[in-house]
């Protein structure tokens, strides 16, 4: 399966962009994982970590996060918080 593009970014600063195999976002109704071919799909999210896959089996890297939401469209996923930190 193609890599999933994912960007972090906060409104101070881009904080990743990158293709990795999955990202398991912490939203507001519970976590989702997402994987390349994801349907189209928005989330608030709530406080907590994002997990980020960058192989499949990998050990997850972990960022936290504050609020904001995330974005699946055609180009990949899109996360928008308001904080965030390794």
């Amino acid at each position: 399966m193609a890599d999933l593009h994912f960007e972090l970014v906060t409104p101070d600063r881009l904080v990743m962009s990158d293709d990795v195999y999955m990202v398991v976002v912490p939203g507001t109704e519970g976590e989702s994982g997402i994987m390349a071919g994801h349907a189209p799909y928005m989330t608030t999210l709530r406080n907590g970590e994002v997990a980020i896959y960058r192989t499949q089996g990998a050990q997850p890297e972990r960022i936290s996060v504050t609020g904001g939401f995330a974005e699946v469209g055609e180009r990949g996923l899109t996360v928008l918080a308001e904080s965030a930190e390794a």
